[in-house]
């Protein structure tokens, strides 16, 4: 271990002592005779932290590793939190997990932890989506609760999303607020893990049918999914939790038609029919979409291992199954939610939509357009969350998301919903279909009336210690050598928001950012494309967004004008991204 510093020697010798389980021990002991020195330095040179999805990373041992002792540590955290956040209050907590390896040991872990307490703690019988999580707390008036997962991390990650009374993932001051408690923990023995276990209360399906049914409450056209009951859906969970739900919330909704992806439908925390548990990848997303071509469906829908992500494909102008990227599944569901409601006059009193500041702005032009008001929030959803919390009645919530996939349409939870948004990309599909028209013919309809948006997204993973260092880097170095063009178009602002600060390039004046501070960087041109960089919160990648776009006159020039863009976008990127 010569080039692993005294710090990092410290924390390794601290956990090979008796305070740890003989498990433990013995783990780190066969890595240490390995001579793996990157691991061991990956593992212990930092303490995993809250950051925008909450405590994730790779399973093993060591302080920068999802174990029996970070979790634990958390939880401990959290518990000395609560207790002096509500000192006169009966505390409860909700527990839920996915169907990532070991969740449903550390799902019961983290029970004990509290249970230990003295809290009550109300815990999932069996693995259910991260929403459902949610809206158990809100159900049951938790202070607060907690997730087992890692979204859609590969295999080797897990994860732990704390979520407080709202039923919102933790925002400031409480994020803040909980890891200064974590830190104040100095040694284990201060973790409780063992009793009081009297204190957990066992949720069985009886709550499915409560969530489904407030969702099936939520429904714009009932009438429409009765007449169109026979439409063809496909279903994939990908191995996940949406298999508990989703099929059952369809079938609840009316839809008499859906098919299963048998080979993904087991929850497995291997993943083994995919190589990242994501639907925003092709791969994940190709059993389903050759179940769709068979069967000539009329969509296709697959979720991420804790069903909070939802991806789609439909058929194209030349009858092929086309994926929609986030961005547009999301304005199709803004577009659907507004003009359905506006149809109906039932928008409610001061009626808003919310997307996050990397989403299009095709979303806000739609919005605009009908007269709703748009909010943007910083990436995250418990950004959106905590703003539907702060606005409470005084406005009335309608739909919103983020490019990334997830999106909620009603405020039953405070979260991305995908077993929400699978029942209501259903129903738009009836809705439209009887109107004679695909989801791909209304995209090109937005893009016709509101302008022809084309987003990218470009991930570079950076793991580990020099990883998260090289991004720094970047970050650093477009602050230093800010562009003053891309792809040959003048740069008119950058936002930096981590400096709460927008400077207009051209003028010089500079204007206060309101929201939080973040680490991301904006550039807008003078044609009005936006490439946003952000390093990302809850995996080891610096992720840049870019957004052009350009009038769409006649619809049968869309596949030219996305070429043009597509051009355009490469010829920004280049300026801007260095692997």
């Amino acid at each position: 271990m010569k080039n692993i510093n005294s710090v990092i020697k410290d924390k390794i010798l601290e956990w090979s002592g008796p305070s740890y389980d003989a498990s433990t021990r013995k783990k780190l002991q066969e890595i240490i005779d390995g001579d793996l020195e990157s691991e061991l330095i990956d593992s212990f040179y930092k303490d995993l932290e809250f950051g925008t999805g909450g405590l994730r990373g790779i399973m093993g041992v060591g302080s920068n590793r999802i174990n029996k002792y970070t979790l634990g540590k958390a939880t401990q955290g959290l518990s000395n939190y609560l207790k002096k956040e509500f000192p006169n209050e009966e505390i409860k907590v909700a527990v839920a997990y996915d169907s990532r390896n070991n969740s449903t040991i550390f799902g019961h872990l983290v029970a004990k932890v509290f249970a230990a307490n003295g809290i009550k703690v109300y815990l999932f019988d069996e693995l259910r989506p991260t929403p459902m999580l949610s809206f158990a707390i809100r159900h049951f008036n938790c202070q607060s609760g907690v997730m087992l997962t890692a979204s859609h991390n590969p295999k080797e990650y897990n994860g732990y999303k704390a979520y407080w009374n709202d039923g919102c993932q933790l925002t400031a001051p409480y994020d803040v607020n909980v890891i200064t408690e974590v830190n104040a923990i100095k040694s284990v023995e201060e973790i409780l893990f063992e009793g009081n276990e009297s204190n957990i209360i066992r949720i069985g399906e009886e709550l499915d049918q409560v969530y489904i049914d407030a969702n099936k409450a939520l429904s714009i056209h009932p009438e429409i999914v009765s007449v169109q009951k026979n439409l063809k859906i496909v279903y994939s969970s990908i191995h996940g939790t949406g298999i508990t739900i989703i099929p059952k919330m369809l079938a609840c909704w009316g839809f008499k038609n859906v098919f299963i992806v048998e080979d993904q439908a087991v929850p497995d925390g291997d993943f083994p029919t995919v190589n990242y548990p994501n639907p925003e990848e092709e791969d994940a997303m190709s059993l389903a979409r050759l179940m769709g071509e068979k069967i000539d469906a009329d969509l296709v829908l697959a979720t991420d291992p804790d069903a909070d992500r939802v991806g789609i494909a439909v058929k194209n102008n030349q009858g092929k199954f086309q994926l929609l990227n986030g961005n547009q599944i999301g304005s199709l569901l803004v577009y659907y939610v507004i003009s359905s409601r506006a149809a109906l006059h039932n928008l409610g009193s001061n009626p808003y939509i919310v997307k996050t500041i990397v989403t299009t702005n095709l979303q806000s032009d739609i919005a605009n357009y009908f007269g709703i008001n748009s909010y943007e929030t910083l990436t995250g959803f418990k950004y959106i969350g905590e703003l539907i919390t702060k606005l409470g009645d005084a406005e009335q919530y309608l739909v919103g998301g983020e490019e990334s996939y997830g999106y909620l349409i009603g405020d039953l939870v405070r979260d991305k919903d995908a077993p929400n948004s699978c029942a209501f990309l259903a129903e738009m599909t009836a809705f439209f279909k009887e109107q004679g028209k695909t989801l791909y013919n209304v995209l090109l309809e937005l893009y016709q009336k509101f302008g022809c948006y084309q987003e990218k997204l470009i991930s570079i993973t950076k793991k580990g210690k020099e990883g998260a260092e090289e991004i720094q880097a970047v970050m650093k170095r477009l602050r230093k050598e800010t562009p003053k063009t891309l792809g040959g178009v003048e740069v008119k602002e950058v936002r930096d928001y981590l400096r709460s600060q927008a400077t207009d390039m051209i003028t010089g004046e500079q204007i206060d950012i309101t929201l939080p501070k973040s680490d991301v960087l904006q550039f807008i041109t003078v044609d009005g494309d936006v490439i946003s960089a952000r390093p990302s919160g809850t995996e080891p990648k610096i992720k840049f967004y870019c957004s052009v776009k350009e009038n769409l006159i006649h619809i049968e020039d869309y596949d030219r004008l996305q070429n043009i863009l597509a051009a355009k976008i490469e010829r920004m990127m280049q300026d801007i991204v260095r692997d």
